[in-house]
């Protein structure tokens, strides 16, 4: 029997300060994440990140939790019962931090005779603090607990053309009709992840993310970003020169990938952009990261640097057109079952 697990990133179980602090020791200590050997990961998230930072995270997570919950979990669970309306196997869901843990999904899914998982990482573009973390904790799971199991992996989508399509309309029914520049913010990531994830050792985070063709862009998130914007602009029929790409969410003083978003938020407004749309491709849900980060500091960052009418664009979320494209990415991956 086959089943469903859609995986997406966590949320602490409420917004107590100890809650957000182990979701965070869990989170910041994954190597895939903070990419430093143990004892100096130690030493930053246990000795100074977490002394420092849950209460303030604690503080954010307060204007975007909802009655229901965590708005990640509560869309993700939303995505899932549309889903599992559309399709005659199990769905379930997992988180790759906190809970629903992933082991917990796939032992749902057990418990109800599947033997063959369909797992989605819900992120559209590849990168090691992403896609390559859920891969291989699932990995771990099943290995050490479900040995008798198979597990198909949903890989990155950002240039599929259903979700091209999806992502384009959503961002067309939302942008406002007047507006000086639309903003892509993609989460960041340090610049040393590109290089890590990259196995032909062809990428110099410079041109080869412009070429036709390279063979670094399987596994180049930066790539991906800069491939989901030119997809959707073309989409939209919408000049290059009213668009630009940005990273959000940097941690400490690493180099991330440029221009970071906050800077361009406090410095557009000076130069002309009085009205800004934005939206956050890197994202399927909104979460703290869009809803706190985004729409309120960037908010404000905007118009303390000059600028006038901010918009915020949200995530597909749970949306018919998105949960059609879920639907359609399980099913081919259910169907390879099958040619096996």
């Amino acid at each position: 029997m086959k089943g469903i697990l859609l995986v997406n990133l966590g949320s602490p179980r409420s917004t107590a300060v100890k809650d957000v602090r182990e979701y965070l020791d869990e989170f910041l200590m994954d190597e895939k994440v903070i990419d430093y050997r143990w004892f100096f990961r130690a030493l930053l998230v246990q000795g100074i990140i977490l002394n420092t930072r849950p209460a303030k995270s604690a503080e954010a997570y307060k204007t975007v939790w909802t009655d229901e919950g965590s708005p990640l979990i509560v869309i993700t669970q939303k995505i899932q019962k549309k889903l599992q309306k559309l399709v005659d196997v199990p769905v379930e869901i997992g988180m790759r931090y906190a809970q629903p843990s992933i082991e917990a999904g796939i032992q749902k899914l057990i418990d109800q005779g599947v033997t063959e998982i369909v797992l989605f990482p819900l992120y559209p573009q590849y990168a090691m603090s992403t896609t390559e973390t859920v891969i291989e904790k699932a990995e771990e799971v099943r290995k050490k607990k479900f040995p008798g199991i198979k597990i198909n992996y949903i890989q990155p989508f950002y240039n599929r053309e259903i979700y091209i399509d999806c992502l384009a309309e959503s961002i067309r029914e939302k942008l406002p009709e007047n507006f000086d520049a639309l903003q892509f913010s993609y989460h960041g990531v340090p610049e040393r992840h590109i290089y890590k994830t990259d196995p032909t050792n062809t990428c110099n985070l410079n041109d080869c993310c412009s070429r036709e063709n390279n063979p670094s862009h399987q596994f180049c998130y930066r790539h991906q970003c800069f491939d989901v914007t030119n997809s959707v602009i073309k989409k939209l029929g919408l000049p290059k020169e009213k668009v630009m790409v940005t990273f959000q969410s940097r941690l400490g003083k690493d180099k991330w990938m440029e221009p970071y978003t906050d800077e361009t938020l406090e410095t557009i407004g000076k130069k002309g952009v009085k009205n800004l749309a934005i939206v956050c491709p890197a994202f399927v849900s909104d979460c703290l990261e869009t809803l706190e980060e985004i729409s309120v500091e960037g908010k404000h960052q905007f118009e303390h640097g000059g600028g006038e009418n901010f918009h915020y664009i949200p995530c597909l979320n749970d949306e018919d057109r998105w949960i059609d494209v879920v639907k359609t990415l399980c099913e081919e991956k259910l169907n390879e079952f099958y040619l096996v």
